[in-house]
Order: C-alpha cells, then structure tokens, then sequence
C-alpha cells in the first residue's frame, strides 16, 4: 500500500542523510563550495515557501520541500550529471519509502531539471527549485578562505554579507537582494559567473507567474 511520504519523513531518514552528507564530502575534495544538509535544507524550505505563498495545495508544498531536500544527492555519484543520478537515486529511495508514482514522477521531475547544463522549469516544483537553489548564495558556502584570490566561485559567495528572496504576491514579484562588499568582489565578477543563473531563475519564475528581479547593493540590475 502505498503511503503520503513526507518531508518530515525524508529529514528523518538516516539513508538519505547519509548520501547527502557523502556527496558534500566528494565536493568538498573538489573543491566546490558547501553543498551540505544546510544547503538541501535552505532549498526545501525557500522552495516551499514560494508554492505556499503563490497558493499551491498543502500537499504540493510537501512535494516541493522533498525535491529541494533531495536534489543534489546524486553528487554522490558524480558531480558531472548530478541532476540526472540524483533523479534515479530518488525514484529507488522514495519507491522503497512506499510514495505513489504520481508523487514520485513529480520530485524526480524536478531533481532531473535543476542544473543548469540541462536545467528547464519543465512545472511548477521544478521551477520552485530552480529558484531555490540558484538564489543560495552566501558567505557560509566558502570552505576555505585562502582561496578567495583565485577562485571565483568562492570569491563571489564570500563577497556576499547578505542574501534574501524577497515574494511580492501583489506585484507577482520575485527579487533576489545581495549586499556585496564591493572590496571582495566587483558587482561584474558577480555577473560573470552567476548570470546565466540568474536568467535560468527568470525563466522559473515566469512559469511561477513571477517576473524575477535582481538588486544588489541597492541597485536594481535585473
């Protein structure tokens, strides 16, 4: 019999935990910023956030914080095609739990949808993760800060001294605030490495209903 798995199940589950927190540790030797459980959490939550404020059922809301929590665990495997052995790794795992196909098709859907290589908001969760992952920028990311110099990737997070989404329902607004200090890292630095982010989170957005905007530092870039 199948069951209504939630996200609370999936938090609670020392399996899916444990992948999680190894594909952190195989990114870290790489030298990729913090993909840890603070990461997965912070998208399940931004992610549900944003369907419960646009109105979706209680029961979406769920399915979107599941998708967040579990959308990097294909790093695991490798980070080349994550997206895509993180959406099978999924199936096994929520198939196992008891979650019906119709749930399933729906988390996998988007887990397979939200790297940018091959990303495209394809409904409505896989937009919300889009969002909720391309918007994760922070300084707590950078693992090490001798390698802001020649890294930037790290220089861009490190920069960062705060970060929100901001959900203007009204306007059907979705902004993106940054406050960055300018010392660390240009505003052009920023963009170089982030830009294509940015236009694949207006394009999750508009799926949304949203229209995406970027302001850094006061300024309205987007």
């Amino acid at each position: 019999m199948k069951k209504n798995i939630t996200y609370k199940d999936v938090k609670n589950s020392k399996e899916i935990r444990t992948y999680i927190k190894q594909a952190d540790v195989s990114l870290e030797a790489l030298g990729y910023t913090e993909h840890s459980l603070a990461h997965c959490t912070k998208c399940a939550e931004v992610a549900g956030m944003l369907l419960e404020e646009l109105g979706y059922s209680e029961h979406e809301v769920e399915l979107a914080k599941i998708a967040g929590y579990m959308h990097d665990i294909g790093n695991v495997v490798n980070r080349v095609d994550h997206a895509q052995s993180g959406a099978i790794m999924t199936f096994r795992l929520l198939d196992k739990m008891g979650m019906s196909p119709e749930d399933i098709a729906k988390v996998i859907t988007a887990i397979g949808n939200h790297d940018e290589a091959t990303a495209f908001p394809v409904n409505e969760i896989a937009a919300a993760i889009i969002i909720a992952d391309k918007t994760d920028v922070r300084r707590s990311r950078v693992r090490n800060r001798a390698t802001i110099k020649n890294d930037i990737h790290d220089r861009v997070n490190y920069a960062v001294k705060s970060s929100a989404v901001s959900l203007d329902v009204k306007a059907k607004t979705l902004t993106l605030i940054l406050t960055i200090d300018t010392k660390i890292c240009a505003v052009m630095d920023y963009f170089e490495i982030f830009m294509s982010r940015m236009l694949l989170s207006r394009k999750a957005a508009d799926v949304l209903g949203l229209h995406f905007k970027l302001n850094i530092n006061g300024a309205a870039l987007l």
